[in-house]
């Protein structure tokens, strides 16, 4: 298979992603075989020898094994992308890989790696002046607070983030923050 092929095919595999309601929204497979699957066609394409494609595919194999719940295997993908993306100097790509990292760690119950990652991730985007993933940072580690129980600080990010998300104007990006807010709102009134 091509990468560029591979690209293509990737596209499908929200059909098959969800965030559980059960387990604090935390993404999860319904079809944990064609992962894995997708997994194994992105290792195969690791030979290639285009940087920029490695980091991609490093990123999705990282994000992937991360949702089919194995986060020692995401982590040290997503550890090679952030290596990547820091020497290459391209701050984008290093805070979106920060906060997949971030994610990665939180999966793994350490959760104050996770938010110092989050952390990171914001500050960069504040250094640099992209506002396009402090929402992302935000998000990320308001889940992370909520699993820790610290709910007002949780819901403070929650709310952070959706102002920022009702600006861009993203509806599945709000419905998103939205949910998570219901979700903390439930738990502080348990």
């Amino acid at each position: 298979m091509r990468i560029v092929d591979f690209k293509k095919s990737i596209s499908d595999l929200n059909k098959f992603i969800y965030f559980d309601n059960n387990d604090y929204l935390r993404e999860k497979t319904s079809n944990p075989l064609k992962l894995k699957q997708v997994i194994a066609e992105a290792e195969n394409l690791l030979k290639i020898n285009n940087e920029e494609d490695k980091y991609f595919l490093y990123s999705t194999i990282g994000n992937l094994y991360r949702i089919c719940e194995e986060p020692q295997k995401a982590i040290y993908y997503l550890n090679l992308c952030l290596s990547y993306a820091s020497e290459e100097g391209n701050i984008k790509n290093e805070i979106v890989t920060l906060i997949r990292l971030g994610e990665a760690l939180k999966y793994d119950k350490k959760h104050s790696e996770a938010l110092e990652f989050f952390d990171k991730a914001f500050n960069k985007c504040k250094d640099n002046n992209i506002d396009a993933y402090l929402d992302f940072a935000l998000q990320h580690k308001g889940k992370s607070l909520m699993e820790l129980g610290r709910f007002v600080e949780a819901e403070k990010c929650f709310i952070s983030a959706f102002k920022l998300r009702k600006f861009k104007g993203d509806t599945t990006l709000i419905d998103s923050t939205k949910q998570a807010l219901d979700f903390v709102q439930r738990l502080k009134n348990q």
